[in-house]
């Protein structure tokens, strides 16, 4: 088996993200939940963009996310993703290669759709809010897989917010295939429990018949195990997946592999944003997972890169970002 010349590759809805603080009652007047995640059509997205100030506009979606901050963390990182050739796409593959990630996706020329963006709205309390126009990046397919850049990937790393369309499902199935073909391993994201309530079953089947390393947060994982006990879903995913990681906000981390369950804690901080916290947790513990670090390592610098993340706006760390563990 060659040597791996990517840490990573992670592959998700290529999205535009639009950041703006805005107070409560601007969000109940746009009739959303405090933390949902809404899906919107175009128009919609152009009536909450006309009543905002954006504060931050970059590309994103949370499978860019982890890879922006795992390559800051120094890992050789790769991005696969879907945009259409507009004033937007291309602002996007502009961004992405900007952060030094190998980006072999092209443009889509003459879409039928423009390229997707996620409406990101924070309250005081650092609360986000999502509404999101998905686009093109729905339309991610087999034919999107470069299956060189997957082969030569130590990880390739999948988001669950993109396993939608049939389309997309046939894509992770070629992407996990092409990677444990080159000896690779494939890592999985839930994302969010209403990706897991309308594709429960599928999930289920992709986690135990492709999954090498799972990551989730509390809510989540009982979900796809359809139970409110936290130890029962974390004891069953252990049985599908090599190694499980899972989330439990200010509980830390809970972390599974060969029978073994690791707890790492995490430190208090003042919450600004939430936004991308799971996304930098995963490109912590990944980063880390590139370097040779223990498990508990892992966990440390997943924890610490979620904590970075949230002490401030967006889903990016600062220029001078760095971690002590």
């Amino acid at each position: 088996m060659t040597a791996p010349t990517l840490d990573l590759l992670c592959v998700g809805n290529a999205i535009v993200d639009i950041l703006a603080q805005v107070s409560h009652e601007t969000l109940t007047a746009l009739g959303s939940p405090l933390g949902s995640m809404t899906l919107i059509d175009a128009d919609q997205a152009a009536s909450i963009e006309a009543k905002i100030t954006p504060e931050q506009i970059m590309g994103g979606g949370s499978a860019a996310n982890t890879a922006v901050v795992a390559a800051r963390l120094g890992a050789r990182v790769g991005y696969l993703g879907k945009v259409a050739d507009d004033e937007a796409g291309l602002g996007y593959a502009r961004d992405i290669a900007a952060q030094k990630l190998f980006y072999p996706s092209a443009p889509v020329q003459n879409a039928d759709r423009p390229t997707a963006r996620c409406i990101i709205l924070v309250t005081p309390d650092g609360q986000r809010t999502m509404h999101t126009y998905l686009g093109i990046c729905t339309e991610f397919g087999p034919e999107d897989v470069d299956q060189a850049a997957v082969s030569a990937a130590a990880v390739t790393y999948m988001e669950g917010y993109l396993f939608d369309k049939d389309r997309a499902q046939a894509a992770f199935i070629l992407a996990a295939e092409t990677a444990h073909k080159a000896g690779r391993r494939v890592a999985l994201t839930l994302s969010d429990t209403f990706c897991v309530a309308r594709h429960h079953a599928a999930f289920r089947a992709l986690v135990a018949g492709h999954i090498d390393i799972l990551f989730a947060n509390e809510a989540e994982i009982c979900a796809l195990y359809e139970t409110e006990d936290f130890d029962a879903a974390a004891t069953q995913a252990g049985r599908d997946a090599a190694l499980v990681v899972l989330t439990r906000s200010e509980k830390g981390a809970v972390i599974l592999s060969n029978g073994e369950k690791l707890v790492v804690p995490t430190e208090p901080v003042k919450v600004v944003d939430t936004t991308g916290a799971g996304d930098a947790f995963a490109a912590g513990f990944l980063a880390g997972l590139a370097k040779g670090r223990s498990l508990e390592a892992c966990g440390r610098l997943g924890n610490e890169a979620a904590g970075a993340i949230i002490t401030r706006m967006g889903a990016r760390p600062a220029a001078d970002f760095a971690l002590k563990a």
